[in-house]
């Protein structure tokens, strides 16, 4: 590679014969060609700047987000909806638990208990595993559920017989508690 010529400036434009010659200055119009060794002020004008884009339509982001926030809005009050009626329908059923009398364990009470899990029991399992139960595959279903082995084992047993049988000894406050405590767990 060869040293560059010392004799070649810028703004110098290569001649057929191999030198450099001044290149012509660019004139503009309306203005004196500029001296040798300046720049020449060209009349340009500032860098214009796009305008803030157009409020509609909207983006496609926008238009997502204005059907994604409707429905997931929707959703969620339906879900808040479903707890609250389930919450009401829980609090009503336990209410009426409470309301029955914890003296004795006659038929009033064995059937009135019974008859509530049962009600229950069909609002929340399938319809034919629960209508047809009685005695003590009704009892079974019951512990299988969240009775622990207390209906068939424990305070309620008593329910084997339900409606029909005579006064029976057992312990009533502990029978509500178990009824109460499954439906808590069930409802």
């Amino acid at each position: 590679m060869s040293a560059p010529d010392p004799s070649v400036t810028a703004g110098s434009a290569p001649t057929a014969t191999g030198g450099r010659q001044p290149a012509a200055s660019t004139s503009v119009p309306g203005h004196a060609p500029a001296a040798p060794g300046q720049v020449a002020q060209l009349d340009l004008h500032d860098i214009h700047l796009p305008g803030s884009p157009p409020l509609w339509p909207p983006a496609p982001g926008w238009w997502l987000l204005a059907v994604l926030v409707p429905v997931a809005l929707g959703a969620a009050a339906l879900r808040l909806r479903a707890a609250w009626r389930a919450r009401r329908r829980r609090e009503r059923i336990i209410a009426e638990l409470n309301a029955l009398p914890a003296a004795g364990c006659g038929p009033e009470l064995l059937g009135a208990v019974s008859a509530l899990l049962k009600r229950a029991a069909l609002n929340r399992f399938p319809r034919v595993d629960v209508a047809a139960l009685t005695g003590s595959g009704w009892l079974a279903f019951l512990d299988r559920t969240g009775g622990a082995g207390d209906f068939a084992h424990g305070p309620g047993r008593v329910l084997d017989d339900g409606a029909y049988a005579r006064e029976k000894d057992c312990d009533a406050a502990a029978l509500i508690a178990l009824a109460r405590r499954w439906l808590r767990q069930n409802l």
